[in-house]
């Protein structure tokens, strides 16, 4: 049985895997985490909206800039001065702008989400095949945090189904935006 994962630094997976390579082809991409800069930052808008106004479905869920959690992750990074709260509002901001500027078929496939807990994880899941997962850690900001490629979602024993897993229990306790 073969399990492919590999680990990178956080710096080394954006060399290896720019957004374009991961994201141009996608039909499916399910993002989880804290301002998820890699598909508002790192990969542009009309990049974003070609993909959606194809066919591709796109659920977003971020880290609630109003809620507690991110205040907590950012008090453990030694934030002062609500940097977190306000990437994360902005990328939201970005989405929602996007989202209406879209034909609504186009709009309905870009899926906005919040979600207030503890942040463990950064999870991004391509076409159900590919997973990258970044742990948060302690007083450790998101890029010093080592980067896992996960592609053995056929393995039942693998990692994959465990973080496919917590990316829908996720969802399901998250609000719509």
């Amino acid at each position: 049985m073969s399990h492919h994962r590999h680990c990178l630094p956080a710096v080394a997976f954006s060399s290896a895997y720019p957004a374009s390579e991961l994201f141009d082809n996608a039909k499916e991409i399910s993002a989880a985490g804290l301002s998820l800069n890699v598909l508002c930052q790192s990969y542009p808008d009309h990049q974003l909206k070609r993909l959606l106004d194809s066919g591709t479905r796109i659920r977003c869920l971020f880290l609630d800039p109003n809620g507690s959690g991110i205040r907590a992750r950012e008090a453990e990074e030694l934030y002062t001065d609500g940097t977190l709260t306000t990437l994360t509002a902005l990328n939201i901001t970005m989405l929602t702008k996007l989202r209406d500027r879209l034909a609504p078929d186009s709009a309905e496939r870009l899926e906005l989400h919040v979600y207030d807990e503890t942040i463990r994880f950064n999870i991004l899941i391509i076409d159900g095949a590919k997973c990258v997962v970044q742990p948060y850690l302690p007083q450790a900001r998101g890029v010093d945090s080592p980067t896992f490629v996960i592609t053995d979602n056929t393995a039942s024993d693998g990692l994959f189904p465990v973080f496919d897993q917590v990316f829908t229990d996720m969802w399901k306790r998250s609000k719509p935006v």
